[in-house]
């Protein structure tokens, strides 16, 4: 059997509207140390970590006097990269999942593939435009990014629910689930890629 290194990773983004700095183990055990500086992107960061049992320290500064947009956008670009750096060569993960996640009134369908191809199906309607003082529509944009810097392909729906807070914390609470299970390693195949390509 092929010997596990620590699937751990650290990335760094310095630009002129962002600066942010993320540690990531993904055999942790859901601890989170978030400061983006905007509370509720903090709570949802959270969800990831204690539900998918992964290790997350993420410190952002960003334009927040301008608006959350480039913050929000840029967490999933970092975040995104130290999944992708973690994985490393992908060898012995389960790399499909799929999840119902309900939440109170609402129900969300979230379905991933660790493929090396990027792309994200996103069917997920708001009716506020805003939860507290953050705009609903950045949460596309921070699924986007992540998604597309991980190297996943990361189907979103929502099928019903009427608060745009629980249905966003559905959207995060079930990709914790399903990242937690693809990149989980097969027992049944732990020395093998799980491609018929040779490559992810």
């Amino acid at each position: 059997m092929t010997k596990i290194e620590p699937r751990i990773a650290h990335i760094e983004r310095n630009t002129i509207e962002t600066k942010i700095s993320c540690d990531i183990n993904l055999d942790g055990s859901g601890n989170a140390n978030i400061n983006t500086g905007i509370g509720f992107l903090d709570h949802m960061l959270e969800q990831i970590a204690k539900h998918g049992l992964f290790d997350i320290n993420i410190i952002a500064n960003g334009d927040l006097h301008i608006d959350m947009h480039h913050t929000t956008e840029d967490v999933g670009i970092v975040l995104g990269q130290a999944f992708k750096k973690a994985l490393d060569n992908k060898i012995g993960i389960v790399r499909f999942s799929d999840v119902l996640m309900p939440m109170d009134e609402t129900l969300t369908r979230i379905a991933l593939d660790i493929s090396g191809r990027p792309f994200l199906k996103w069917n997920v309607k708001f009716r506020p435009s805003k939860v507290g003082n953050m705009d609903t529509e950045l949460f596309q944009e921070w699924f986007h990014a992540f998604a597309h810097n991980a190297g996943i392909t990361l189907h979103i729906e929502n099928l019903y629910g009427l608060n745009a807070h629980h249905v966003i914390e559905s959207c995060f609470k079930g990709l914790a689930k399903v990242l937690k299970t693809a990149v989980s390693l097969d027992l049944r195949a732990p020395d093998r890629l799980p491609s018929t390509k040779g490559i992810l």
